[in-house]
């Protein structure tokens, strides 16, 4: 069919490639996606130096996918050429495991993740099984909706499984790439939301994004703060910090939940009695599957929900990612083709 520009990966801890590559075909029981949009997470790091086993390279990273449907392989029924679609981190399942066989793909022992099990979306076309497949509302702008497909989706959907109803405090640590669309999920969603950061710098934006109190994490305690508001019912945890999560627990109110989506290098260290006294608990939160995606941009587009982001072509996917890596994007990276 010709040819497309794509960005590759060659091995474990190489550089980024733009390469020209064949247009795949789709097999059976796939898709072809003329990507528009993918956004640049910070798990894309786990292509890029190889941090899953049995990664196969040359491979191209990207798993917050926007697109449309450009072909359909053999046996493909209820999705149309034309159609507009998103690709997240939950890139399918095998449908026989214990987990899948309970309906709970997300734990799928043999789960496939889009840009690390086979190509993502830093490419102009990218192959995607059925089972892979969000439907994106009309509504919503390719680029500056792609990272709902991942930040979007990981904390909406931790935040509506977390146990608070409206009207609860919800507290969100960090104004960041998770961060600034937890706040905005959490306020849509009708919570009290608390805002965590590190300096006086984005209190405005907390509460412009719908927090009505920003604590300074930096100046005072947090968990101080949170027990004087009468105790977080959740606390969303984005940044990426074991000790600054540690220093959380302590705002929980009973039967509260430190919800856990940013992926700190360092452990969180908690005494039992912290849990135990007010039946508080931990919880980690992974993305979710299609489904979760699209309740997530049916929520975004009806509320007003968006990412703010940075746009780079897709030739410059390497000054994307170095951008990304650097903690200075506001707030998520986005290529475009």
């Amino acid at each position: 069919m010709g040819t497309m520009k794509a960005v590759q990966v060659s091995k474990p801890g190489g550089d980024f490639e733009l390469v020209e590559r064949n247009i795949p075909d789709p097999g059976p029981g796939q898709v072809r996606i003329q990507v528009q949009a993918c956004g640049v997470c910070h798990s894309d790091v786990i292509t890029k130096d190889g941090l899953f086993p049995g990664i196969s390279y040359p491979r191209v990273p990207g798993h917050e996918v926007v697109g449309t449907i450009d072909a359909l392989g053999a046996g493909v029924s209820g999705w149309t050429r034309g159609e507009r679609i998103g690709v997240g981190w939950h890139g399918g399942q095998d449908g026989t495991c214990p987990a899948c066989r309970r309906g709970d793909f997300v734990n799928c022992v043999n789960v496939k993740i889009c840009g690390i099990s086979y190509d993502g979306g830093y490419q102009e076309y990218m192959i995607a099984p059925l089972d892979a497949l969000a439907r994106f509302p009309e509504s919503l702008d390719a680029a500056e909706a792609s990272p709902l497909m991942c930040a979007g989706i990981t904390t909406f959907n931790a935040l509506r499984h977390s146990g608070a109803y409206p009207g609860d405090l919800v507290a969100v640590q960090g104004v960041g790439g998770l961060g600034h669309l937890g706040i905005q999920f959490a306020s849509k969603c009708g919570y009290r939301v608390a805002a965590i950061g590190r300096g006086g710098a984005v209190a405005g934006l907390a509460k412009k994004l719908g927090a009505e109190v920003y604590i300074d994490g930096a100046s005072m305690d947090p968990a101080e703060e949170l027990r004087k508001l009468g105790g977080a019912r959740v606390i969303l945890a984005t940044a990426p910090s074991g000790k600054a999560m540690s220093a959380l627990v302590g705002g929980l109110g009973a039967n509260g939940a430190l919800l856990v989506v940013g992926a700190p290098a360092d452990p969180i260290e908690v005494g039992a009695l912290q849990l135990i006294l007010g039946r508080k608990r931990i919880q980690g939160w992974a993305a979710g599957t299609p489904a979760d995606s699209e309740d997530t941009l049916r929520f975004a587009a009806r509320t007003g929900v968006r990412p703010m982001i940075e746009s780079f072509p897709l030739a410059r996917a390497a000054d994307g990612f170095a951008r990304m890596m650097s903690g200075k994007a506001e707030f998520r990276v986005v290529l475009t083709m």
